[in-house]
């Protein structure tokens, strides 16, 4: 019997190095913001396919910030950040599944405009998007 649970404590400790090198790896790894001012661009695409595009300047680290600083966002704050309902004005009626899909360059953000840094040069695009399938 002490056998089982020595391999039972064993287990534990290797799963809990693969999560600390897990983390480490996130760490190390992970977008860094940049320091100091930036200038990056905001195309806002609505359902119809018209678009305007925002060019921003700023010193903030993250995408939000950068949003909220010049009035182009408002949502909702959940556990996960901001989450978007507005922006430039234009509201996501839920009635329509409709939602606003933030991208970089045309491609999907991994992270919330909470955790996105910007960079200097930076495009970022948000696209008034309806329906849920992903």
């Amino acid at each position: 019997m002490f056998k089982n649970g020595k391999k039972g404590v064993v287990a534990i400790a290797a799963l809990l190095l693969a999560a600390a090198a897990l983390l480490a790896a996130y760490l190390l790894l992970r977008q860094k913001p940049a320091e100091g001012a930036k200038a990056i661009q905001l195309e806002v695409v609505l359902v119809d396919g018209s678009s305007e595009t925002h060019a921003l300047k700023t010193d903030a680290l993250y995408l939000r910030e950068v949003l909220e600083e010049n009035g182009l966002v408002s949502g909702d704050e959940s556990a996960f950040g901001l989450f978007v309902t507005t922006v430039d004005g234009v509201t996501a009626d839920d009635g329509n599944q409709e939602w606003w899909c933030f991208t970089k360059d045309g491609e999907q953000l991994m992270t919330g405009v909470d955790d996105t840094p910007v960079a200097d040069g930076d495009h970022f695009e948000a696209t008034l998007t309806v329906g849920y399938d992903f």
